[in-house]
């Protein structure tokens, strides 16, 4: 059967090799509105892979030595998890391969409206996987380590599930907390585990969705009437874990509004009606995650104000902190390569790894001047949140290139100067505070 659609391909590579026991690689390939089966887009994936074997880290193919991959593929890119080091050649004839094929859904967001007031949102609804959310797990930087282990977590939580572990021995309870200062991506790193799990699970589950409540909007509308519609917005999300085809990801973002909330109902400072609210959303939620699957994922800005109800429900608390210096630099070569891609900084340059700067031992040379340059902007750039640093790029060419094109040792120069005007303005805001 013909697919008209935008394909995209996960490769999940188990290493063999002693060497890489556990680790893991995915592979995407993007296919624009490929007329092709499903079974020839495969069979030539995998012959793919038997002439190109030998991959180095993160890898992105875009150019094909194959006609049939040249008219149904835009890019094939490899990513790495838990490799040490991250540039050890790694043979993929070793590996075992799982193709996972599905499609992207390119519409928006949609409302989960009460009956009551259809103008009042109880929360934003994806289909996954979702054209929205593509993208932003390679994005995120964070400590080796962060991200597999999320995936591992939700991966066992279904695993116990289809085999019906009795959950009164062993327990567990389908909650994950991450919590940090603000600009981390706790947010995007859950949007992104939902549409990775969607990609990972699609032999199990034809597609995935993902909720969005947001808590703010949930405590300053709905004081009157709190209990009954919390009970009906938690109904329309059973509606949704009811299909058992489906992964259901319930996001409850900024849950330390929650507390806030109770907190205030005890000092006698907010109504009573409040805190039913908050032991409504409790007992809902204890509820769903009775279902096998289903996966709430909460974040939290300010870890003294959480909940105790809420840390003891949840299985995984994890901190998402400012990205370490080797976090900086990867997060900064990442905008340099898509500039260079669209022809902003020109002519291309190679810039190195930090693996490969290691390696090298820091030299200086000609080739290593503009990945060393780099690497003193990133140890400069340390404490910045990597929502700031992902808007540096864009503001040294706004405010300190003003050319259409530029070379990239202007370009870095522009980057400095950016970096130094943000730690400016940042110690300019805490002194007026």
């Amino acid at each position: 059967m013909a697919i008209l659609c935008i394909i995209i391909i996960i490769i999940i590579i188990k290493e063999s090799n002693k060497n890489f026991k556990g680790a893991t690689l995915s592979c995407a390939l993007f296919l624009c509105f490929s007329t092709a089966k499903v079974s020839d887009v495969r069979m030539h994936v995998l012959a793919l892979l038997n002439r190109h074997s030998m991959v180095f880290g993160n890898y992105r193919w875009t150019e094909f030595d194959e006609e049939f991959l040249q008219k149904h593929v835009e890019s094939v890119l490899f990513i790495c998890y838990e490799l040490f080091p991250p540039a050890q050649p790694v043979d993929l004839k070793s590996c075992s391969v799982s193709v996972h094929i599905f499609t992207l859904n390119e519409d928006g967001p949609s409302t989960l409206s009460l009956e009551e007031d259809e103008e009042l949102s109880a929360a934003n609804h994806w289909l996954l996987p979702a054209a929205e959310f593509h993208g932003i797990w390679e994005s995120l930087v964070y400590e080796r380590g962060v991200k597999s282990q999320l995936l591992d977590y939700v991966t066992t939580t279904i695993h116990f599930s289809e085999k019906n572990v009795d959950s009164n021995l062993i327990s567990w309870n389908r909650v994950v907390l991450l919590h940090g200062p603000p600009g981390t991506g706790k947010t995007s790193l859950c949007k992104a585990l939902a549409q990775k799990l969607s990609i990972r699970l699609s032999s199990r589950y034809s597609y995935g969705q993902f909720v969005e409540i947001n808590s703010h909007s949930l405590f300053s509308k709905w004081f009157s009437e709190s209990g009954k519609l919390v009970t009906k917005m938690f109904q329309k999300i059973q509606q949704l874990i009811d299909d058992k085809d489906a992964l259901v990801f319930v996001l409850i973002d900024e849950v330390e509004s929650l507390t806030a909330a109770r907190n205030a109902c005890q000092a006698g400072t907010e109504p009573s009606d409040a805190i039913r609210v908050v032991n409504s959303v409790l007992t809902q939620l204890d509820q769903i995650k009775r279902h096998s699957n289903v996966v709430i994922l909460t974040t939290s800005n300010m870890t003294e104000k959480i909940d105790l109800a809420f840390v003891d429900r949840a299985d995984i608390k994890q901190y998402i902190g400012p990205p370490s210096e080797e976090g900086i630099y990867n997060i900064y070569l990442s905008c340099l390569e898509e500039l260079m891609r669209c022809q902003i900084i020109y002519p291309r340059q190679q810039l190195f790894t930090i693996f490969e700067l290691e390696t090298m031992g820091f030299a200086e040379s000609e080739v290593s001047e503009h990945s060393l340059n780099l690497r003193d902007i990133a140890l400069k750039s340390k404490g910045l949140s990597g929502r700031a640093l992902r808007k540096l790029p864009f503001l040294a060419h706004a405010l300190f290139v003003k050319t259409p094109a530029v070379t990239i040792a202007r370009f870095l120069e522009a980057l400095d100067q950016a970096v130094d005007k943000q730690k400016e303005e940042k110690a300019n805001l805490v002194n007026s505070v």
